[in-house]
């Protein structure tokens, strides 16, 4: 049976307004591979509670490369494993974008070498600089140039690429400058790469989140730190996180929610979810639970809609947990 024109016309625009209302229901993150583990969890478990209505799309482009498409408005919310830099709070003022700040779990960058590895049994902030300072590029080949005691074996290093928020944090906790490392060892935004890395080669030293080493330890060892002489190494752990005894490489992570994108329910009811499930889910992926009043904090900051941030555009070292919302917010 033909249909009339205006049957015809009714019926295309309700099949235009489905297909309108399919694609809204869709929230959009990318960003750090640290923070990646919780997201995806927290994503997963949402859509299974929405059974389907609604996707949520994770990519990994690194913390820098999140920023870059928030500041855009290419999408909805940015994992973030560093706080949102003086150079992107301008881009996103720029392009009018707005956000909302909220840590969602404590990390232990961790160090890590091949499990074959017989001779470090501690590394101090002062070895790892020698290490991974610029000037170490093309000089610092072996482990001996380290420290004498160690063998004349080639050094391997594998760390986070120039767009992650962990090599930000790293090189600021490390070299005392983000972003000022030597050049010449294998990088990649992707941890699995630098896993597999390490775990392939006897000489080699990388780092990254405490999740991805958590995921391999049958792979890796992961090595204790000393801040500074006369204090003792501490292994990365909820414990020495929690208790802020693990210097200089604990740190929060976050996800930034562009505060317009909070116009649509769909991703305001996702944000939701994520600082309700977010000490949950972050335990089960092997990052540390930020204490309740803080996510309680994280919902009213949420729920208000206070936009800015409290680091004043730089990537901070040894900020304790309860510095999180006790600092004032900056727009």
């Amino acid at each position: 049976m033909k249909l009339s024109p205006l049957i015809q016309a009714l019926a295309f625009a309700g099949a235009t307004l489905a297909a309108q209302s399919a694609i809204a229901q869709l929230v959009k993150i990318d960003g750090s591979s640290t923070v990646f583990p919780v997201t995806e969890a927290v994503a997963e478990d949402f859509q299974k509670s929405k059974k389907g209505a609604i996707k949520v799309t994770v990519g990994i482009s690194g913390t820098g490369g999140g920023f870059k498409k928030f500041c855009r408005g290419e999408i909805d919310i940015s994992n973030a494993s560093r706080p949102i830099l003086k150079s992107e709070i301008e881009e996103c003022r720029k392009a009018g974008i707005e956000f909302i700040e909220l840590p969602v779990a404590f990390d232990a960058l961790t160090v890590v070498i091949n499990p074959k590895n017989s001779f470090i049994k501690q590394l101090t902030v002062a070895e790892l600089k020698k290490m991974w300072e610029p000037a170490a590029q093309g000089k610092v080949m072996t482990w001996n140039q380290v420290n004498p005691a160690w063998p004349n074996q080639p050094l391997k290093l594998f760390g986070a690429g120039a767009d992650s928020g962990t090599f930000d944090y790293f090189t600021e906790a490390i070299n005392g400058k983000s972003k000022a490392s030597r050049g010449d060892f294998t990088a990649s935004e992707d941890d699995n790469v630098l896993v597999q890395g390490v775990s392939r080669d006897v000489n080699a030293l990388g780092f990254f989140g405490f999740a991805y080493y958590a995921e391999n330890k049958d792979k890796l060892k992961s090595v204790p730190i000393v801040e500074k002489d006369g204090k003792p190494a501490v292994a990365p752990s909820e414990a020495s996180v929690l208790d802020g005894s693990y210097q200089p490489l604990a740190r929060p992570i976050f996800i930034y929610v562009n505060s317009k994108a909070l116009a649509k329910p769909e991703v305001k009811e996702f944000a939701n979810y994520y600082i309700a499930h977010a000490a949950k889910l972050s335990k089960e992926v092997k990052y540390v639970p930020l204490p309740d009043r803080i996510y309680k904090a994280g919902m009213a900051r949420l729920n208000k809609m206070e936009k800015g941030t409290v680091f004043a555009g730089r990537a901070d070292v040894g900020v304790m947990i309860d510095e999180l919302f006790s600092r004032k917010l900056i727009n």
